[in-house]
């Protein structure tokens, strides 16, 4: 009888603790993030991403996402996307415009695993703005205000983090409302 009392003692404490690890990490897209899984792995399950999943599928960008890293990715929404002017997404979605939207996507990637409160450390570090070089080779500008950090791209267009640190196997997540551009 006690072991039985014990055997239930332990399953519901590894319950709570299975629980509470995935209660560490935000639901994205109405779907739970998983920081054993790759960036890709995850991404495919939230339904804010599915205009970014495609636009990574058509770039060949699938295997890098999937990789070692460690990335951060500023990853736009659906809304984010359809943002855009008309036909854009369309547009950069045709194989021929592989090269851009390569650049575009690349423009939202850096190699390095930057959780929140490391990129408002560096904001604060760098007196209010600081530069973010991404894998696409762009530059933008991070900003912090009141806990929320917005990027600003070449372009001037500004995007706010809306989820922060969206933990990955290989890197981290953050959810923005806004496509970053990079200058053509």
């Amino acid at each position: 009888m006690i072991k039985s009392v014990l055997r239930g003692f332990a399953l519901a404490t590894a319950m709570s603790a299975v629980a509470f690890a995935a209660a560490k990490n935000p639901t994205v897209g109405g779907a739970a993030m998983f920081d054993n899984k790759n960036i890709i792995e995850n991404a495919v399950n939230s339904k804010d991403h599915t205009t970014l999943v495609a636009a990574v599928k058509a770039a060949g960008l699938v295997s890098t996402l999937e990789g070692k890293g460690p990335f951060t990715v500023f990853a736009p929404t659906n809304e984010a996307f359809a943002a855009l002017p008309k036909g854009t997404v369309d547009t950069l979605l045709k194989p021929e415009n592989k090269a851009t939207l390569t650049k575009v996507l690349t423009c939202h990637v850096v190699a390095a695993d930057a959780m929140a409160n490391a990129v408002a450390k560096m904001i604060k570090d760098d007196g209010g703005e600081h530069d973010i070089k991404t894998v696409g080779g762009c530059v933008l500008k991070a900003k912090e205000n009141m806990g929320k950090i917005t990027l600003t791209d070449e372009n001037g267009g500004v995007s706010h983090v809306t989820i922060a640190d969206v933990k990955q196997s290989n890197g981290v997540i953050h959810v923005v409302d806004k496509v970053l551009l990079p200058k053509m």
